[in-house]
């Protein structure tokens, strides 16, 4: 059996190298395969591409593959390790994340903490996270809050991982864009001091198949595919967007003293009319998307005027592609979060009446306020 018929699986992404088929998943040229193999580092030529260049290549894997490529962990006595993103918490949990588990202990995994101020007590967040969870019908046997960046944390969560593991196989599961490969890099280099082995980016569904690293037991960490949420914002945004809805900074709050029929546009991607109520509103956004204010009563024609150009993102480039904004109304009866799923959100007074505006498709959601 020659090199290109044995089966090689990319260690960026998990997909299974092939050399014939260069619109499918896994394709390398065969000189790439020779040259990965001698060197006992293989990446297929989207991973080379997307680490290199930072391009996206399309891909043919359905939702229906990565669900059953997930299916199997039911059935493995293991710990799941269950990660979410803390700043886009609601549109990064799983749906019926019951029928993956079944009766496996969970590991909740609150990632980028680090993008949230000091002055927000970790504990707090904690609570909040698990009560979230609650919500979702999940009971988790412990809750942790890590950053990527932070090699203690990453410490703490291995020494957790390795308490509950209990000498069993982790998987690690999360919808695309938690961080969760990025978290499984850093453990791989505390482990072996290898850098960014498995393929990361901003894009969606990097990951295209489990990647297995052993542990001392013989036993396995597995990456999982990230559930692919065709909701989340990351799905309606160009490359050079991304950067505006993905903080890799601390973020900072920005409040707003609001009357009545007075609009907030965030970038050209949301909108918030305040219809009723009045008081402090404090939004929660990258960093470098720009917040504007307006009259409600000009909110129409300041859009329709100003998108792609004063309000960005989108460029006029990435609002050809951009659904048209939908309204959704509330009526609050105590303060609350009011939530942009993978955009940010806002902290708003009880008794307000709002409106909040997004892409056509992408979630909005009520919370009890996080801050």
């Amino acid at each position: 059996m020659d090199q290109a018929e044995e089966e090689v699986y990319c260690i960026g992404c998990g997909a299974k190298i092939q050399t014939t088929n260069k619109d499918q998943l896994g394709y390398t040229p065969q000189s790439a395969l020779d040259k990965g193999l001698e060197k006992g580092e293989v990446y297929c030529q989207r991973c080379f591409r997307l680490r290199h260049y930072n391009e996206i290549a399309p891909v043919s894997l359905t939702d229906d593959d990565f669900l059953r490529l997930l299916s199997q962990i039911r059935d493995d006595d293991a710990l799941i390790v269950y990660v979410v993103d803390m700043f886009d918490f609601n549109g990064s949990m799983i749906p019926g994340i019951h029928r993956f588990v079944g009766d496996n202990p969970v590991l909740l995994v609150g990632n980028k903490e680090d993008i949230f101020p000091k002055s927000l007590k970790r504990n707090k967040m904690k609570e909040w996270l698990k009560q979230q969870a609650n919500l979702q019908g999940i009971r988790p046997v412990d809750v942790l809050l890590t950053s990527a960046k932070n090699l203690d944390e990453i410490e703490i969560l291995l020494n957790t991982i390795e308490k509950y593991r209990k000498n069993r196989n982790a998987y690690v599961v999360g919808v695309t864009n938690v961080g969760k490969s990025t978290l499984i890099n850093q453990i791989i280099r505390i482990n072996n001091g290898t850098q960014n082995l498995i393929t990361t980016s901003r894009f969606p569904g990097t990951t295209l198949d489990k990647i297995e690293i052993p542990f001392e037991d013989g036993k396995m960490l597995i990456d999982t595919p990230g559930i692919v949420h065709e909701d989340q914002m990351a799905h309606v945004l160009t490359g050079k967007d991304l950067k505006y809805v993905s903080p890799q900074k601390t973020i900072k709050p920005k409040t707003f003293q609001l009357d009545d029929q007075q609009t907030l546009f965030f970038g050209g991607l949301g909108r918030f009319d305040y219809l009723s109520g009045h008081g402090a509103v404090s939004t929660y956004f990258e960093n470098n998307l720009m917040i504007h204010r307006t009259k409600l009563s000009n909110a129409e024609n300041f859009y329709t005027k100003h998108v792609g150009e004063l309000l960005t993102p989108p460029d006029k480039e990435g609002l050809k592609n951009l659904p048209e904004l939908q309204r959704h109304e509330f009526h609050l009866n105590e303060k609350s979060d009011v939530v942009i799923e993978g955009l940010g959100w806002l902290t708003v007074p009880s008794h307000s009446t709002i409106a909040i505006w997004a892409p056509k498709g992408i979630s909005t959601v009520v919370r009890r306020p996080l801050v």
